[in-house]
């Protein structure tokens, strides 16, 4: 951290400062110059706030030059991180498909859904027992029962399963069940119980981006898990929202870019809810492809017609096989495998 003191600033208000910064252990260095003098904090800087130097008189600002986000960050693991899903590698060379409906509904749309996804050549399946709705009245999922329907149906597929933890109630009752990627969701992303209590746990994690989450608080949500021992994290970044009316969500591409430079952890996209449409899928997972994500969560329904939730952003079977088939045309073409 570094403390710049006011150009009228006295030796009395600098040596107030070193004093304050000795007090948490850290040692000093000072730098005086023709304006200003500015203190340097020399050590874990974590331990101080800025606040406890703003108000100090003669300060002028103080700031962190250390990023706060100290287990997820870049800065301490170089090599990007490889998260392993019951044999399927997620962050390294290969892009994995998560693939599956918004919600599990009946064992046989389950059933045929699991038999689609591991067709098109998805490694993962992605389903909805819990879901946190807009409106009360909305299908909110079938809760335990769909966690039994969803395991029956990938088990027969070998698929590893995601589904959406929103309670931390239930995180026994997932372990339960083996759920082999629990997703905290945009709504949870904040829910700092939520975190903690999985980051107790050893199971892979998608955390979800909040919907107007800046990428510091996002990294910093991913801080509590990993802060609790649990470092098997995923990036999911599912489009935030802006002004714009057009489509659901922005979906933020930069993103990407940005957390790979920021954070060792894997990045995967959700473009079925970015755009909202099922029309917009297949060229916003393209071009998350491009621009380096390491998987996609796409929802995939048998029949989307007769989907019970998101039923327009939905592809049917055939559209998700030909995606899968242009995914791994991009992905080749910058030295990728899906």
């Amino acid at each position: 951290m570094i403390i710049v003191m006011g150009p009228s600033a006295t030796e009395q208000q600098v040596d107030a400062v070193i004093h304050k910064i000795k007090e948490f252990g850290l040692d000093v260095n000072v730098s005086r110059g023709t304006e200003r003098t500015v203190v340097g904090a020399i050590g874990d800087e974590r331990k101080l706030d800025p606040e406890m130097f703003d108000a100090l008189p003669g300060v002028e600002q103080s700031m962190h030059i250390v990023k706060p986000y100290k287990i997820v960050g870049r800065e301490w693991h170089k090599e990007n991180t490889v998260i392993d899903i019951k044999g399927v590698k997620l962050g390294g060379n290969q892009v994995q498909v998560i693939g599956g409906p918004c919600s599990v509904e009946t064992q046989e749309q389950m059933d045929l859904a699991a038999e689609q996804v591991a067709a098109a050549g998805c490694r993962l399946m992605r389903g909805g027992a819990f879901k946190p709705r807009t409106s009360p009245y909305a299908f909110q999922g079938h809760g335990v029962e769909g966690l039994a329907i969803f395991r029956r149906a990938a088990d027969k597929y070998h698929l590893p399963i995601v589904t959406e933890l929103m309670d931390v109630r239930m995180l026994d009752t997932f372990l339960e069940y083996d759920v082999d990627v629990i997703q905290i969701g945009t709504r949870n992303m904040q829910n700092f119980d939520l975190l903690k209590e999985v980051g107790r746990t050893s199971k892979p994690v998608i955390l979800k981006r909040g919907m107007s989450a800046t990428i510091s608080e996002w990294l910093m949500a991913a801080e509590y898990i990993a802060a609790g021992g649990n470092h098997n994290i995923i990036f999911c970044e599912r489009g935030i929202r802006t002004f714009e009316t057009a489509y659901r969500n922005v979906l933020d591409i930069t993103a990407i870019a940005m957390l790979k430079k920021e954070s060792h952890l894997p990045v995967i996209i959700d473009p079925s809810h970015a755009g909202g449409k099922a029309w917009m899928v297949p060229a916003l997972a393209l071009g998350a492809v491009a621009a380096g994500a390491d998987g996609l969560l796409v929802e995939m329904h048998p029949n989307p017609c007769e989907a019970w939730c998101d039923a327009d952003q939905a592809l049917n079977p055939q559209e998700f096989k030909s995606l899968m088939g242009t995914i791994k045309g991009v992905a080749e073409a910058i030295g990728r495998t899906v």
